[in-house]
């Protein structure tokens, strides 16, 4: 594939591989792809990639293999905002929940929450990939119990083990550790449209009141970078240095929490299930609160049904995200007022505006100072206390190879990657 703009950048041509089919037979064309982009765009959509397009205004195939993608306004990430993994390709017309695609396995079972099976796609595009006949995706919720799959040999590989594992994999000669920088964030999302966390005082004094340092060495075994409350990692070309770090600061914290009005202990809502550790980590969250004076009180809940009963519906509680190709598109997927992913509910129209600027700058400098003032805004003022960027972690057995590592979503094509060795 490759991608032209037109020199406002509001208009995009991109040409489409030839020769890919899909599971069933058909081959794919441009119609395939304007189709399945668009699906996101309806009106009635629940994707959560919705605001990926929130921008376009329209796509549509305009040669057997090629489609166009009109912009209202320019956006220089619309290439990488067009690699979303939420953007799969159907047949034009196709039934979203047939599973049909052009990857490199065919699904021939699928439990949501309990088990995906497929078996090799022989005519898979990709040359050196899909080694394997079979792959099977198991969900094993509970951290000990996927860990010990792995150790007893009933899965190959794992994703987010407890990090304090490392150390005992690394001396099992029959496992693999990898402990990769990525832009993953661990974080915990108060709800600003509702009191008590629509007085930012309260706000800030959750965030001065974690002791990040403390946190990533205790529970995360330094698995990981220091987080400043915005979601763009060192490593990002957008990223600004001129942030201020925010370190703990029981003194502020007390400050702020005073200057709230707020009385009583501050719910929180938490579960593994809202990312790896959670539970230890909120524990060491709430003594250091308590050397500010103020009083976390815990309320567990269970990992099933945390995403739809818990995740943007309780007023404090953890989160996590795997970072996106772009500073940009993070910030439109989480932080901007429309967003479906928007679970803080923070919405400044100024924020909103300024993105939209910044995502049109063709001058890279100017862009970064748009985008500095961007994650200003956020930790001046959003609803996010984000200890830490966390290593991405996986566990595999010694057998496990091809493993190809990255900062973004790695371990996503795994199963069209890896490959068992005698």
């Amino acid at each position: 594939m490759e991608w032209n703009p037109d020199a406002t950048a509001k208009t995009w041509v991109f040409k489409i591989r030839s020769g890919v089919e899909f599971h069933n037979g058909k081959t794919l064309t441009a119609e395939d792809i304007a189709y399945s982009l668009n699906h996101h765009r309806k009106k009635d959509s629940k994707s959560l990639a919705r605001s990926v397009f929130a921008g376009v205004s329209d796509i549509k195939a305009t040669a057997p293999l090629e489609i166009t993608v009109t912009l209202d306004s320019a956006n220089v990430d619309l290439p990488g905002l067009m690699a979303d993994y939420h953007l799969l390709i159907m047949p034009d017309g196709g039934d979203p929940n047939a599973g049909i695609g052009t990857g490199p396995y065919v699904i021939e079972k699928f439990e949501p929450g309990v088990i995906v099976r497929g078996k090799r796609n022989e005519k898979y595009w990709k040359a050196g990939r899909a080694h394997a006949d079979v792959v099977e995706i198991i969900a094993i919720n509970d951290i000990v119990a996927r860990q010990s799959a792995l150790q007893g040999g009933v899965v190959h590989f794992i994703t987010r083990p407890d990090p304090k594992l490392g150390a005992l994999v690394k001396n099992n000669p029959a496992l693999k550790w990898f402990d990769l920088p990525s832009a993953m964030h661990y974080l915990f999302a108060m709800r600003c449209d509702s009191a008590p966390f629509d007085n930012n005082d309260l706000r800030l004094a959750m965030k001065y009141a974690v002791d990040r340092q403390d946190l990533l060495t205790r529970v995360y075994a330094n698995s990981g970078k220091l987080g400043n409350d915005h979601p763009v990692p060192a490593f990002d070309p957008m990223f600004s240095a001129e942030v201020p770090i925010r370190a703990y600061d029981p003194d502020k914290a007390k400050f702020h929490f005073k200057k709230s009005g707020f009385s009583g202990p501050v719910q929180l809502s938490v579960s593994d299930a809202g990312f790896t550790s959670a539970t230890a980590a909120a524990t060491l969250y709430k003594e250091h609160a308590a050397k500010a004076g103020i009083d976390i009180a815990l309320n567990r809940v269970p990992a099933d049904g945390y995403w739809s009963d818990v995740w943007k519906k309780k007023p404090f509680c953890p989160a996590y995200w795997g970072g996106r190709v772009t500073a940009g598109l993070m910030l439109q997927a989480v932080y901007t007022s429309q967003s479906p992913n928007n679970e803080t509910f923070w919405q400044r129209p100024a924020f909103d505006k300024l993105l939209a600027q910044a995502q049109a700058e063709l001058n890279v400098a100017r862009r970064k100072e748009m985008f500095h003032d961007l994650q200003m805004m956020l930790w001046e003022d959003g609803g996010t206390v984000q200890p830490l960027f966390a290593n991405t972690l996986f566990a595999t057995s010694a057998k496990v190879d091809g493993f190809a590592p990255s900062p973004l979503f790695t371990a996503f094509r795994a199963a069209e990657q890896l490959y068992l060795t005698s």
